[in-house]
């Protein structure tokens, strides 16, 4: 049994008047603009002292209050037929079926994994995935999406290697399976890397747990590790943009330890099944304070902390520290009156922590006693209501003209050079030196390994475990960043298609996707203009495919000295499919299947990495979205995925186009189920021009068939172009120009480069 003994006052105890005295500069260290401090002043009828400051500073704070991005995000579609809860809980839920819901977020750790990787990294894990099991769900998954500058930065290794090993570390600690994700490098992240974190999760649509619903005259429970000075001012450093001293900030990082988190997951679960809680919330950013505060919010009521009863592992803490502690690893529970003894005996069970450090009052203030005074009394309501909405200026992004294709000729190697340059640049190259740092098959549910399909698949074990289970859930994380830059609106839209597509090209149903909204300054009017076309983008296309937000993030302040990193609107996606024994992975299967192009010939080559990698250029428009035609696309290759064997591989067409795609199912046949590679011989006909296969135009998939009167067939009835491409053979791809290469040899140049660079 853990020991809840406190440390024990001392002379060096604090006490409320030896707090420094709040001025205006001290509100402006916190964040709290003139204004904001005003309002502060206001809602008081007098001075904040220190501890209240604090409070108001890191409620009012970008990341806790989204005062730069509430206006815009009410415009995204919430609402489904299939969605349980949205946005304004720990995480979103969907119905997917049997009494059966998948719960999920997405959250970044941008800030804290540029000035301490691991831990940064790691604690982004740790709390995402205690914001899926608050709900009551059971973590079955764990992505991410990366952003790093670029390779010749100094920092960049350093950088990389720190991150994949705090994710690495905490999810396999866990035993949560790392499935999916992606890692993009470019210079706009040498200042702001970017580590998003993703958690999926399964809960019985009948024991949901929220963070509403608590009541007056309820006992508040602290579980969880004790509380340390941590990560104090953790919220408050998200929400501003560095500088060259950056690395100073390493104090306002928080420490984290999976084991105990894999303690408090198996203790809440069963706290759950006891019937003991009323509400529960995560101690997320800001700690106890957000914590509490949200808590009595939904609950239209008042909470009085002793926090002389809090479990500390540092003497002499104020409440001040203790109320902005970032500690990780800790739960808030509002429980039944005279269930105590009850949780309590669960929680030593456990060895987790466990005190009653308050109740639930009327009155709606927040009261903290500690040290036998009291050091805050204040209102509840304005920490929320009266939080700062701003509705920033905006200033349009100029979308540049295109180039024109013969802006980005073949260079002097022809196709193989360029396919050899593509498979190998950053963005493209195989990232299994990262993942097989991830346990992606613990659990024993993982459908689909990294690489071996657009989105990672994991079987749903059913509710009865006598009765046989075949759905799947299928997730995935997306985002064009160059696309958003050049035309926020489209890039918004396309990072949503892409998205679905991931999904579709499994043979899942998309149902839901979360966001991830990185942006720089949105004190910056062309920053805040980003943010809000990027918006519209995402609203489009989420309406346009019925694949509404349940939850999501956003961080801004992504800069360093003034230079922002590119919009990058991250989306996570889920989708269901029905029987994983069906789902589509992206790898060629068997010699003499017919290949296929679903959809438009490419065309477009402005923003592409052919004309970044082959042509150093980052110019023109993003490419063309037609949301009315993703939808038909997605819904045909659904429709075939439901046909008998007709479909044996697919793959969306994205980075690098149809000769990127068609490599990448020739290198997952070497990796997944082969002996022997295969490759594809095109056929004679086509055109040889770069845009046709290295153009990055939207809704379209390359698929696989040993039907292929059928495929023609069904193409025809539902309207939708089909292409003949070639056909599936051992060993080789036949390029466009008649030159042959080896599978082997392409896997070997796109496998490579990460290591070789790591190793230097």
């Amino acid at each position: 049994m853990k020991s809840s003994a406190q440390p024990k006052p001392t002379a060096a105890t604090p006490r409320p008047q030896d707090l420094p005295i709040v001025t205006a500069q001290m509100a402006k260290e916190h964040g709290l603009s003139p204004d904001e401090y005003a309002r502060v002043q206001s809602i008081l009828g007098r001075e904040p002292n220190f501890t209240e400051l604090g409070i108001f500073s890191v409620m009012w704070s970008e990341h806790c209050s989204y005062k730069s991005s509430r206006h815009f995000l009410s415009r995204l579609p919430t609402k489904a037929d299939w969605v349980i809860q949205g946005p304004g809980e720990n995480a979103g839920i969907i119905d997917i079926g049997d009494g059966q819901a998948a719960v999920f977020k997405m959250e970044s750790h941008n800030h804290p994994s540029f000035i301490e990787p691991f831990q940064g990294a790691a604690t982004g894990v740790g709390g995402i995935l205690r914001d899926v099991f608050t709900m009551g769900a059971r973590p079955i998954a764990n992505l991410n999406a990366l952003r790093f500058g670029a390779l010749s930065h100094p920092k960049t290794r350093r950088l990389l290697s720190g991150v994949v090993a705090g994710i690495a570390h905490y999810g396999n600690c866990m035993g949560i399976p790392t499935v999916g994700g992606e890692t993009n490098f470019h210079e706009s992240y040498n200042g702001n890397i970017l580590v998003n974190a993703m958690t999926v999760g399964l809960v019985d649509t009948d024991k949901i747990f929220y963070s509403r619903g608590a009541g007056v005259g309820q006992p508040v429970v602290y579980i969880g590790s004790k509380t340390g000075r941590d990560g104090i001012h953790g919220a408050t450093m998200a929400s501003a943009e560095f500088d060259d001293a950056a690395e100073e900030k390493r104090p306002t990082v928080q420490v984290g330890d999976p084991f105990v988190e894999k303690l408090l997951l198996e203790a809440c679960l069963e706290l759950m099944q006891s019937g003991t809680i009323i509400s529960i919330q995560d101690m997320g950013a800001a700690g106890l304070t957000s914590s509490s505060v949200e808590i009595a919010d939904k609950g239209g009521i008042g909470i009085t902390l002793d926090l002389d009863n809090v479990p500390m592992r540092e003497t002499a803490m104020t409440p001040y520290e203790i109320m902005l502690s970032e500690s990780q690893e800790r739960m808030l529970v509002i429980l039944k009156p005279g269930s105590e003894d009850t949780a309590r005996a669960i929680m030593d069970k456990w060895d987790i922590d466990f005190a009653v450090i308050g109740y639930t009052t009327a009155e709606r203030q927040l009261c903290l006693n500690m040290y036998g005074s009291t050091w805050c009394d204040i209102p509840v309501p304005p920490l929320v209501d009266d939080a700062p909405k701003y509705v920033r200026p905006t200033a349009p992004t100029t979308v540049q003209p295109s180039l024109g294709e013969a802006a980005y000729p073949l260079p002097s190697g022809g196709f193989k050079a360029a396919l050899e340059t593509l498979i190998a640049c950053p963005d493209l190259c195989s990232k299994r030196w990262l993942w097989e740092q991830y346990d992606t098959m613990v659990r024993g549910e993982t459908v689909a390994r990294p690489a071996q399909a657009d989105a990672a698949i994991v079987r749903v074990p059913a509710r009865d475990e006598k009765t046989p289970s075949y759905k799947a859930l299928a997730m995935a994380s997306d985002c064009t960043p160059r696309y958003c830059f050049a035309d926020p609106k489209t890039g918004g839209a396309q990072a949503v298609a892409e998205s679905w597509r991931n999904l579709v090209a499994t043979g899942a149903r998309p149902l839901a996707i979360t966001d991830n909204m990185n942006f720089g300054n949105p004190e910056r009017p062309e920053i805040m203009g980003q943010f809000a076309d990027c918006i519209e983008g995402m609203r489009d296309a989420c309406l346009a495919l019925d694949y509404p937000v349940v939850s999501g993030n956003v961080s801004l302040y992504n800069e360093t000295n003034g230079k922002g990193i590119l919009p990058t609107p991250t989306i996570g996606g889920v989708g269901l499919i029905a029987d994983y024994r069906r789902a589509l992975t992206l790898d060629f299967k068997q010699e003499g299947d017919a290949v296929y192009l679903v959809g438009a010939f490419g065309t477009h080559l402005d923003q592409t990495l052919f004309a970044r990698e082959i042509h150093a250029l980052e110019k023109g428009p993003a490419p063309r979205v037609d949301l009315a035609l993703e939808r038909k696309t997605g819904e045909f290759i659904l429709a075939c995925a439901a046909q008998d064997g007709l479909l044996s591989a697919c793959h969306d067409l994205s980075d690098g186009g149809l000769l990127c795609a068609l490599t990448d199912m020739a290198m997952a046949s070497l990796r997944y189920g082969n002996e022997t590679p295969l490759g594809i011989a095109l056929v004679s006909d086509l055109p040889h021009s770069a845009a046709f296969w290295f153009g990055e135009d939207q809704a379209r998939y390359c698929v696989t068939t040993a039907q292929s009167g059928k495929m023609v067939a069904f193409a025809q009835e539902h309207g939708i172009p089909l292409t003949r491409i070639g056909t599936v053979v051992p060993h080789d791809m036949t390029l466009p120009d008649g030159s042959i290469v080896q599978v082997k040899t392409l896997k070997d140049l796109n496998e490579r480069p990460l290591p070789d660079y790591m190793n230097k």
